[in-house]
């Protein structure tokens, strides 16, 4: 592993300016490009509730998705390094958002891991390493709400 600092740069174009700028709350589209270097762009708007287009990815989709990756990419680590084989992972993360007139904050964000492992392997040690990943996890270690996991492990059929 690669200790120490690691930078990440994006671009963000905003790409909604119906001819007149932001002369008016509802005179601009919310939406925008996001570029990392050469992977694919991603369509981005605010939420539908703050006039941005539903079909495009929001600030608090991402975050959510970050946190839900995050946490597999390290429980898929600690399950390795376990020897723990993991044959399906699937999350129904969902965020929880408090809007007030002085703006709004994410006030916790539920991850909900449906995880498969091979016959015969540790199910409790897998149930335990989802604590540990969320430890290791930089998303879950850089935001000041809780994350939450509520995983449920089976045995992959043969």
């Amino acid at each position: 592993m690669a200790y120490g600092e690691h930078r990440y740069q994006v671009s963000v174009l905003w790409t909604g300016n119906r001819g007149t700028g932001t002369s008016g709350y509802r005179e601009y589209g919310r939406d925008h490009t996001i570029r990392a270097g050469s992977k694919p762009d991603i369509p981005g708007s605010s939420d539908a509730a703050f006039l941005g287009d539903a079909a495009r990815w929001n600030p608090e989709d991402l975050l959510v998705a970050s946190a839900s990756a995050c946490h597999k990419l390290w429980y898929l680590h600690l399950c390795s390094d376990a020897g723990i084989a993991v044959m399906e992972y699937l999350d129904h993360a969902e965020g929880t958002m408090a809007d007030s007139p002085h703006g709004g904050k994410i006030t916790q964000i539920v991850l909900r891991p449906q995880v498969r492992i091979r016959a015969g392997d540790d199910r409790e040690l897998a149930q335990r390493l989802h604590h540990a990943a969320h430890e290791q996890c930089y998303i879950a270690n850089s935001v000041n709400f809780p994350i939450v996991c509520e995983a449920v492990i089976e045995f992959a059929s043969n």
